[in-house]
């Protein structure tokens, strides 16, 4: 598993796959497949793309703080 920086947001890479899987003799990106592959083959919620690879990620959310948690965390050890 590897982890990705991409526009101040951070991926885990499930799968990177060579762009030439994608392209027919054309060379033009079959851009339902990839997104196929996104959604059915790896699950994944994002594709991202570098000069040689299709990079199947899954987007790492930000922290959020749930105040409720919190007060029923504190209740307990009361």
């Amino acid at each position: 598993m590897s982890f990705y920086k991409h526009n101040d947001k951070y991926y885990i890479i499930h799968r990177d796959i060579p762009l030439h899987n994608f392209t027919n003799k054309d060379e033009v990106v079959n851009l339902e497949l990839v997104k196929m592959c996104r959604d059915y083959f790896f699950r994944v919620d994002h594709v991202l793309r570098n000069d040689t690879h299709f990079l199947f990620a899954e987007t790492i959310q930000d922290a959020e703080i749930i105040e409720e948690i919190k007060n029923v965390v504190e209740e307990a050890h009361s």
